[in-house]
């Protein structure tokens, strides 16, 4: 519902307050005066003008508390008809926002799962003796804030009583009213995480333990001080957003504190329904395709048209129908699943109270203006239906009162704070006239009394504010490292569980565990992946596929043997030595001297990539035949325990300084057959390659014991082309027995990888029985060896 208020219409709420409560107590500005009245007549009205004449009470549930009145539309409207029937009547939500603390607390824990040692916190139990004078007693300029507030205030209950409280002066941890812009502390914590905005948003939602609003539908009545409630390690969502506030001022962004209206799932830190953000998948970056220029001259060109299969456009459009008809099939299914997994109804959507933090543009380089949910951290968009209206907004040097139409949520809303239709400014700058003053007519003062008043009033409201009352915000090392309340974390999110612990809290190192469900009820584990932090064998990340029945496990560089990723399946065991898994293993190639990448291996084969090489050698092949049955014997050398080899087959990069008949492309080494094949790069223009088979097996004379190697009978030649020079059969041998000499070294090769092998999984035996952290030399606290040092010196 829309009310005319000077220079712009907006919405006014419907809930009244009863005769004298702190809710009839405060109102909204308007923007201006009607055409034909100024400053003077705005004064007079204000000061002298009776409350307005009661209006009926409007049932409709817009999100701006649209009041009723002349702009209202009656029962027998269109409009009142549409809102009645989407919505619900009045009396229940008022109903249900006067439900009783206990069972509004009651309701907040259940939906939040906040612990019950956690919500049995009692503040007034906490200690205060040892906090500063600043937090008991107001300075004088504070004082007279604190009157400028409640001048401020008066204005705004006389226009509009019916419109909810403004948080502006609530009381601290001493009892001590204070507003809430010298609550703000502007701090920079001397930790680099903390120097961008996701850091400083990630440390306090993890930091921090949420405890529910006391009533759900009106802020809170104490504000404390970051530093209280760093020391206690919980708080509600405007303790959470004053905080991260300070943080991210300190930082240099342009960051503000906001008063508004939330979903339930954002107020109750409810995630079930949301999809874990370790799960979400990088979206891909789209590029709008540039239309093409369209030349409306007759002198065009007009290419032939592309001749077509008429076969080949059936085809094609018969596999577009098949996938359209799986997409719509797989829609339909996920509708019946989002239908199931869709919410309830809440009685109270928009009224329930949430503070969050404002980040605009400009400031560090934000390209965009954006929300930050200060419970879980995470990045909103001020387009996100989560977020359905906006009171007011701080930082600390001034406040803003919104006057905008929240009927569509914050989408709409325009976040220029300096634009005083759309935001009411509480201390004036540079005195700009002051916006709350509505002009009214100017026959409804004496002119002699409003230039007074009016120079005395832009006085008052010109006001530099005081700096804060809070002490600086500390954070030790370890309170940083720590970080978790009692050190670990649990989140629920849909179809997943994410666990976090602090460093050194685990003997293993872990310190962040996701387990995805295949259910809702979080019963059929699929996947289990985990993170390791200062492990000595320098393990990063554990993977475990339940259903594929695999483990895929990622070290940081510096690990033994430069290996990078371990891939195996669950049912190899590391006290098998054994080399018939399936496993496979990538590597850090800058730091092995024969740049290995990767090794793949199963019970038949083995392959191995290389980058960088110098021979240009880039993929090498190995095939195992069967394993003898009388030898088997677990954990004896690999001779003896070898699988036999039937093939090695090497491919190599193209060498540009050698002619491409003389460039070997692939090599392979037919042991049991004995016989090696050699093939050529392509020459250009040609479509088939040079190749080369030799037999090893070939002719002795009976009398001398000689070899005889000839082209017809040892060696197989087919050139691509004409040879660019001719080889003669005493080449041809001297390439055969360099070719046996590569096959014997090449052999030698593999039982290495093999043993190579066995030697990694030996080691993550040892060091999966024997886990060990690393600690920081600069970390005295944990290296108890440099802290005798330190002490020495």
């Amino acid at each position: 519902m829309l009310r005319w208020c000077g220079q712009v219409w907006f919405p006014v709420s419907v809930a009244r307050a009863a005769p004298g409560s702190a809710r009839a107590a405060r109102g909204l500005s308007g923007a201006g005066g009607p055409s034909g009245t100024g400053r003077r007549g705005a004064v007079r009205g204000r000061l002298q003008a009776a409350p307005p004449p009661p209006r009926r009470p409007c049932r409709c549930r817009c999100r701006c508390r649209c009041r009723g009145g002349e702009a209202c539309p009656g029962p027998g409207s269109m409009e009142f008809q549409d809102l009645k029937e989407e919505e619900e009547p009045r009396e229940e939500e008022l109903k249900a926002s006067a439900i009783s603390d206990d069972f509004q607390k009651k309701v907040s824990l259940e939906q939040a799962c906040i612990p019950s040692d956690i919500a049995d916190f009692d503040w007034s139990s906490i200690d205060t003796s040892q906090l500063p004078s600043s937090y008991k007693i107001n300075s004088p300029k504070e004082k007279k804030l604190l009157h400028i507030a409640d001048s401020f205030l008066q204005r705004y209950a006389h226009l509009h009583p019916d419109r909810k409280p403004l948080f502006l002066h609530p009381v601290n941890e001493c009892g001590l009213q204070k507003f809430v812009s010298t609550t703000v502390r502007p701090t920079l914590l001397p930790y680099p995480e903390l120097y961008y905005w996701d850091g400083c948003a990630s440390f306090v939602s993890d930091y921090l333990t949420m405890v529910p609003l006391k009533s759900l539908v009106t802020p809170p009545t104490s504000l404390y001080s970051p530093t209280t409630i760093l020391k206690y390690q919980r708080g509600n969502c405007f303790d959470f957003s004053v905080l991260l506030c300070s943080m991210l001022i300190g930082a240099g962004y342009d960051a503000y504190c906001v008063h508004g209206y939330a979903s339930r799932e954002i107020c109750t830190l409810d995630e079930t329904l949301e999809l874990c953000p370790l799960l979400k998948k990088p979206q891909e970056r789209q590029v709008p395709k540039e239309e093409e220029k369209k030349s409306s001259s007759k002198y065009r060109i007009k290419f032939p048209p592309v001749r077509q299969s008429q076969f080949d456009l059936q085809q094609e459009a018969k596999k577009k129908a098949e996938a359209e008809a799986a997409q719509k099939k797989k829609e339909r299914e996920e509708g019946k699943v989002t239908e199931v997994e869709k919410p309830r109804r809440d009685r109270l959507h928009g009224l329930r109270v949430h503070a969050w933090v404002l980040v605009l543009s400009g400031k560090r380089e934000v390209p965009e203006t954006f929300f930050i949910n200060p419970f879980t951290g995470s990045s909103h968009s001020t387009k996100d239906e989560s977020f359905l209206g906006i009171e007011s907004i701080w930082n600390h040097r001034n406040y803003w009162v919104n006057t905008q139409d929240c009927r569509s949520g914050c989408k709409d809303l325009i976040f220029d704070l300096s634009n005083t239709i759309c935001w009411e400014i509480m201390l004036l700058e540079s005195k700009k006239p002051l916006q709350l003053l509505a002009d009214y007519k100017e026959n409804e003062l004496p002119d002699s009394n409003m230039d007074d008043m009016q120079e005395k009033e832009e006085e008052d409201m010109s006001f530099d504010i005081p700096p804060s009352w809070v002490a600086p915000i500390q954070l030790s090392p370890r309170e940083f490292e720590t970080r978790y309340s009692q050190g670990r974390k649990v989140i629920l999110y849909k179809k997943a569980k994410l666990e976090k612990w602090a460093p050194y809290l685990n003997r293993d190192g872990l310190v962040k565990r996701l387990t995805v469900y295949a259910d809702l009820e979080r019963t059929e584990v699929v996947e289990v992946r985990e993170w390791f932090t200062n492990r000595e064998d320098m393990l990063d990340r554990r993977e475990v596929n339940k259903q594929m029945q695999l483990t895929t496990v990622y070290f940081s560089p510096g690990r033994l043997f430069g290996l990078k990723v371990s891939l195996t399946s669950l049912a190899h065991t590391y006290t098998s030595l054994e080399p018939e898994t399936d496993r496979t293993m990538e590597f850090y190639s800058e730091a092995r001297a024969d740049g290995l990448q990767k090794r793949l291996e199963n019970a038949r084969e083995m392959t191995e990539y290389f980058l960088g090489r110098d021979d240009f050698l880039h993929v090498r092949h190995m095939e195992f035949g069967q394993r003898e049955k009388n030898v088997h014997l677990a954990g004896t050398s690999t001779d003896t325990n070898s699988r036999p080899i039937t093939e090695i087959k090497e491919c190599f990069h193209r060498n540009v300084k050698k002619p491409a008949d003389e460039d070997v492309a692939e090599r392979t080494f037919l042991i049991k057959e004995e016989r090696i094949q050699l093939t050529y790069h392509l020459k250009d223009y040609y479509i088939t390659a040079s190749t080369k088979e030799f037999f090893k097996a070939t002719k002795r004379n009976r009398k001398r014991n000689e070899i005889s190697v000839t082209p017809e009978i040892s060696c197989i030649t087919y050139q691509a082309g004409p040879a660019e020079k001719e080889l003669s059969l005493f080449h041809l041998y001297d390439l055969l027995q360099e070719l046996k000499e590569e096959e014997k070294r090449l052999k030698r090769q593999v039982r290495q990888s093999e043993a190579e092998v066995l030697d990694i999984l030996k080691i993550c035996e040892d060091e999966e029985a024997t886990v060990k952290l690393s600690v920081s030399t600069y970390n005295t606290g944990r290296n108890e060896k440099r802290r005798q040092q330190y002490e020495v010196m």
